[in-house]
């Protein structure tokens, strides 16, 4: 069943006299439970659709549909409420608070809802034993490594427990060991807790972790993938080493 729906999408604005277009007359359907990799050169096309997807620009022209919502009829304010509720975003290079730690900054988010002082630590301290990094919540991000801080930028970005999660280069700063562990986690929020995942990467190795991978250029879909078939065993899974604990849902989740 289609829960992200592109159709026509377009979005261009001028710089000086030139008229860009990013995206022109995308046409892209995403499964809810997909994990969905982006790939094309630079100025294909990428980051605009996932800030589309995220609810942080809007179409030009087109449709997005998600979950039955057409994005680009709310108005700012409900655009702003429905990413809140709806939408997790992991930058490449983390955009954490220097100055919060990493609790605060997982806390951030929850900040915009009305809730109880003990439902937002509990929410916290969940989503920072869901990432495995609970024993540095005191840790400011200078003091953490930066898979430590992709981890805890993670955290932020599943603590409103979203529905989609959209990933800019999630692996792009990070070092072949703590981009596979990153990966892994990610690959964990999808199977585990069924999270939509969709990002942008340039590394193929980054795509073997995803469920199908699609090729833009110009603002076009070139290449679409198909859904992989291997097993398990074929898979970069190792859910035992990074997700030792059962799946389930954060404290308040939406049924």
């Amino acid at each position: 069943m289609t829960f992200i729906q592109c159709r026509g999408l377009t979005r261009e604005y001028r710089k000086g006299d030139n008229l860009i277009k990013p995206l022109d007359g995308l046409d892209l359907d995403v499964p809810r439970g997909d994990l969905l990799a982006l790939m094309g050169p630079s100025g294909s096309g990428k980051t605009t659709l996932l800030n589309l997807i995220a609810g942080i620009d809007s179409p030009t022209a087109g449709t997005l549909t998600i979950d039955g919502v057409d994005i680009g009829e709310l108005s700012r304010r409900k655009l702003a409420a429905w990413r809140s509720a709806h939408v997790g975003y992991v930058f490449q290079l983390y955009n954490l608070v220097p100055v919060l730690t990493a609790y605060e900054n997982v806390e951030l988010p929850l900040l915009l809802h009305k809730l109880p002082r003990r439902q937002r630590h509990a929410r916290v301290a969940q989503a920072l034993e869901r990432v495995g990094i609970a024993d540095r919540a005191d840790h400011f991000p200078r003091q953490l490594s930066g898979g430590q801080e992709q981890r805890v930028a993670i955290a932020r970005a599943i603590v409103t427990d979203p529905d989609i999660i959209v990933a800019d280069e999630p692996t792009g700063d990070l070092d072949k060991a703590s981009a596979h562990a990153v990966m892994l986690l990610l690959q964990s929020l999808n199977s585990e807790l069924g999270k939509t995942i969709i990002m942008v990467t340039h590394d193929p190795h980054t795509t073997d972790y995803a469920k199908r991978t699609l090729h833009l250029d110009k603002g076009r879909l070139a290449e679409a993938g198909t859904l992989q078939t291997e097993t398990d065993h074929d898979r970069p899974t190792e859910q035992a080493q990074t997700s030792p604990r059962a799946a389930r849902p954060l404290e308040g989740a939406r049924p």
